[in-house]
């Protein structure tokens, strides 16, 4: 990832910031210039709550370029509170079972390093069980 890239996607990966709609009210993740459900303009920002819940979700045991060392780990769709549905990594499971429906929140993780010699460590959210107090 460039450098000009992950600073201006800061916003967006580490506080879950959106748009909402001023014509429909719909709250859109990721945030873009069109709203997806009325086609209104839509440049208000919207800063989600973080909550939500697994609405489906896989493990990943044979990696993309790049996530080799994180293997095996589980990434789910998450239905934010608010409506959007997000994919990310899930984390913090310690064994336990992930279920369709199970509360999660946000939290923010390192994501991977770029490997070359910059030595760029790129974070971003992640979800974790909800309710597990402070982040690690």
């Amino acid at each position: 990832m460039e450098v000009p890239r992950h600073w201006r996607l800061k916003k967006q990966r580490y506080a879950l910031v959106g748009e909402i709609c001023p014509h429909c009210e719909e709250k859109i993740f990721p945030p873009r210039d069109v709203c997806p459900h009325c086609g209104g303009e839509a440049k208000e920002q919207y800063a989600f709550s973080g909550l939500g819940e697994v609405f489906s979700y896989t493990m990943m045991k044979d990696a993309p370029a790049g996530f080799e060392d994180s293997a095996p780990y589980t990434v789910a769709l998450v239905k934010l509170n608010e409506g959007p549905i997000v994919t990310a990594q899930l984390t913090d499971l310690d064994d336990r079972p992930v279920e369709i429906g199970m509360p999660v929140e946000m939290v923010t993780r390192r994501i991977r390093q770029d490997g070359d010699e910059r030595g760029m460590l790129i974070y971003g959210y992640k979800f974790r069980p909800a309710g597990l107090g402070t982040s690690k």
